[in-house]
């Protein structure tokens, strides 16, 4: 056996400052971005981004040719959310700001692609052109938003949590309510299918859902793919933390069991909770013989489109 070695670890704080001293430095880089609406020149390092992210090691594969390197143009992004985004990869660290953002309109449709490009606020796209609450809540920064999109488009998992952590609960309540009201349009937008799982949570605990829940079921499976692709990571594994939300015992028996073959195929669900799911059934059909209830309705929305929990689970 190899005797263990001796570990020694520097100090963190200069190695960190030597690193971030890096960022947009024209000094030994190798490739430039042409970034924002305002086409802002930024500098960085090729090996650094694509071993840290595998959006920019497919971004920058290709070897540069001989001669200047054409730019890598990046105009969707607003340039202080990129820089944002380098100093996360450069350091393992950023720093927000809280600036005022005012009026709400310039956080749900302002620059940088509007709400199409935004975590929560972009639950909004395509759905429709209902309109949000009248009151509006205390607006989140811009840059924050700003650099939570940038997070989502390039895979940054850690980055996405800075909607949890800059306190975007006020908004994420607005959208939330809003796709309440625009279930099925929402369900079959792009924005839904770029949703973190921290996101897609709260709408899959919502009792207001104006969907059914076969069709939230596939909905959160085409989610879970897209994840899988972007992540690279097994499809069930990606599910795990939402899929435990669905109600399948809302389920009819047909659509249950054509659910648990599809599973067998593609795992999505544990089977524990399938196995769940079959005896919810067998004691609501215990209670029917009875004349007892074994549903309640919930929210105010037409019966016909309510999802319903049976009360086994409470």
């Amino acid at each position: 056996m190899e005797p263990l070695g001796l570990v020694v670890h520097g100090k963190a704080e200069p190695f960190s400052a030597a690193l971030r001293s890096l960022i947009n430095n024209p000094r030994y880089s190798d490739v430039r971005f042409v970034v924002g609406q305002e086409q802002r020149e930024v500098f960085a390092h090729r090996c650094l981004l694509a071993c840290r992210c595998n959006f920019f090691q497919r971004l920058l594969g290709t070897e540069p040719g001989p001669g200047v390197p054409s730019p890598v143009v990046l105009s969707t992004v607003p340039t202080e959310a990129f820089l944002a985004v380098l100093e996360f990869l450069y350091t393992n660290s950023v720093k927000l700001h809280r600036h005022s953002v005012s009026p709400l309109t310039r956080v749900l449709g302002g620059r940088g692609g509007g709400c199409q490009r935004q975590e929560f606020a972009h639950y909004t796209v395509g759905i429709g052109q209902g309109k949000l609450p009248s009151t509006p809540p205390t607006p989140p920064t811009l840059q924050v938003l700003e650099v939570l999109t940038a997070a989502v488009e390039y895979g940054l998992e850690e980055l996405r949590e800075v909607a949890v952590t800059f306190g975007l609960g006020p908004l994420q309540e607005r959208c939330v309510a809003f796709i309440e009201a625009h279930s099925q349009e929402a369900l079959r937008s792009q924005g839904f299918l770029e949703l973190s799982a921290a996101a897609l949570l709260p709408l899959l605990r919502s009792d207001k859902l104006c969907v059914d829940e076969a069709e939230l079921v596939r909905a959160a499976r085409s989610w879970a793919r897209v994840g899988a692709a972007v992540l690279e990571r097994p499809v069930a594994e990606v599910a795990a933390p939402v899929v435990k939300e669905l109600r399948l015992a809302l389920l009819a028996p047909a659509e249950l069991s054509a659910l648990e073959e599809q599973n067998r195929q593609e795992p999505l669900i544990p089977v524990e909770q399938i196995v769940e799911a079959w005896k919810c059934h067998a004691l609501r059909r215990g209670d029917e013989a009875r004349g007892a209830p074994c549903r309640r309705r919930r929210g105010t929305l037409p019966r016909e489109h309510h999802r319903f929990l049976d009360l086994s689970f409470k």
